[in-house]
């Protein structure tokens, strides 16, 4: 397991099956790196579409690196489009993983959107240290994106070759993409396939219909599994349905990857926090085996996409009021149900704090107030309400708070 010390993204570039060079950004995440992911984009997409940024962001999360490139002639890639086909994009894909092979980690997780789930599906088979595919929108044929230019089909069938408008973009459409689309047999290859698989698809996808899924899904081998995109379009275009898709690929990898271990032989006490350059604040928090993440919420300039630092401050309050009960409650034997914490902070005028010193009072500062409301299921027992209030002042994370604390720090 390879270490990283700060998240980061590199962008890089390697020749691709025409010689010409591809654009490619990796995603690294900080910490150790767990396994290496591959990404495929849809067709004419690109990279940085929505969707693909969304998910190498959360495997990244998790400790998964992930590259994604533009094919030939799309993108921030060279090469002409209109000399590509279905196969060159076959050898794209499989010159990146020798990319990633020699420079950095082979793909052990290959994933794939719309037509570039059909290359993934193709491919599996030969990069041998793939152990898992995932498909968002993936047709089960690659005839099926010939309904893309259905008008221009019998100008291409005639002269050879035709322009035609995708996603408001001309695009030259030669006939050997039509004939090279043809020949493929996606489920063939999906039959064969000696990996585990998961099926993303929308079932009011407009572009390649829920059946599509099915299909795939019939023909390939267990392990695989199969999860409905509700409510989603074919490009993932609102953001929480990218995000939702990239959760569901994060948490299922999990399984066929090795297990996440940020910072297992470090000790505990020891907290490393650093930015993940995502957004404008968010950071990666490695502790021990644990990989949390703090952010500041969208109203502030941030992402929401982890706890803000005071949010982490009433975190440590709350649970660690919580363990301190516990501990008291089996150490005397009592029988307490479930316990729950809920902790506001606030920055009061100490005159307004009824729970302030006379002195703190006096110096009439701005103070940090933290409440507790501390939840007994079933109820507090009868004689016990002062003594676990006293013992919830007990926590050491309360001493803390309330006590003078150091800081030292050092500037390396």
């Amino acid at each position: 397991m390879r270490t990283q010390l700060n998240a980061t993204t590199i962008k890089t570039e390697f020749p691709g099956h025409s010689g010409e060079l591809l654009a490619a950004r990796l995603d690294i995440p900080a910490g150790p790196i767990r396994a290496t992911a591959l990404f495929a984009h849809c067709f004419t997409c690109s990279k940085d579409i929505l969707a693909a940024k969304s998910i190498a962001s959360e495997l990244a999360r998790t400790g998964i690196a992930v590259m994604r490139f533009d094919f030939t002639g799309l993108g921030s890639s060279k090469g002409e489009f209109a000399h590509t086909n279905f196969s060159s994009n076959l050898e794209d894909l499989l010159i990146a993983a020798e990319y990633l092979r020699n420079n950095h980690e082979a793909p052990s997780l290959l994933i794939g959107h719309s037509l570039g789930g059909a290359a993934v599906l193709a491919a599996a088979n030969d990069i041998p240290e793939v152990k898992a595919v995932a498909t968002i929108g993936a047709p089960s044929n690659t005839e099926h994106v010939l309904h893309n230019f259905e008008a221009n089909l019998d100008e291409i069938e005639k002269t050879g070759t035709a322009q035609v408008s995708l996603a408001g973009r001309p695009f030259t459409i030669k006939k050997q993409f039509l004939d090279d689309v043809r020949s493929m047999q996606i489920k063939d290859r999906v039959a064969a396939m000696r990996k585990s698989l998961l099926v993303l698809h929308s079932p009011i996808d407009q572009t390649v219909g829920i059946e599509n899924a099915a299909e795939i899904f019939q023909a390939a081998r267990h392990p695989k599994s199969f999860v409905s995109l509700d409510q989603a379009d074919h490009l993932l275009t609102r953001s929480e349905d990218a995000a939702y898709a990239a959760s569901v690929i994060a948490g299922w990898a999990n399984r066929y990857l090795p297990a996440d271990q940020p910072r297992a032989e470090e000790p505990v006490e020891s907290v490393q926090v650093t930015e993940t350059r995502e957004g404008k604040f968010q950071q990666i928090v490695l502790a021990g085996k644990h990989r949390l993440f703090a952010d500041e919420p969208e109203s502030y300039g941030g992402l929401d996409s982890g706890l803000s630092p005071y949010d982490f401050m009433s975190s440590a309050l709350g649970t660690c009021t919580g363990m301190t009960l516990r501990m008291y409650a089996d150490r005397k034997g009592l029988d307490l149900n479930r316990i729950s914490v809920e902790v506001s902070h606030a920055k009061v005028h100490a005159q307004d704090c009824i729970e302030c010193s006379e002195s703190q009072k006096e110096a009439n500062a701005r103070i940090d107030r933290f409440e507790r409301t501390i939840t007994i299921e079933g109820g507090t027992p009868d004689g016990l309400s002062d003594k676990l209030l006293e013992i919830a002042d007990k926590c050491p994370v309360h001493r803390t708070l309330e006590a003078s604390s150091v800081v030292a720090t050092h500037l390396k």
